[in-house]
């Protein structure tokens, strides 16, 4: 399972994500679809933890990506 938490991103000024929440449960299917600079990319990256977020979290399995980082990508393939 996957939960993101109030997740947020700023580079300076710009905002690229601004508090966004869900969940994908096991055997689901979720994609992102949008526009150029919408946060598509972004927002995956701060889930595999190879970007932190400003602030909110992910939640990997049960494993927090800031807490417990190499449990939680440990996770993903």
């Amino acid at each position: 399972m996957i939960e993101v938490r109030n997740l947020s991103k700023t580079f300076g000024e710009v905002v690229a994500v601004d508090n966004i929440s869900f969940s994908v449960d096991k055997g689901e299917v979720l994609g992102f679809l949008g526009p150029n600079a919408a946060g598509k990319s972004t927002t995956m990256r701060m889930i595999t933890g190879f970007l932190p977020p400003s602030s909110g979290t992910a939640i990997i399995g049960g494993h927090d990506i800031l807490k417990d980082s190499l449990k939680a990508r440990s996770l993903m393939g």
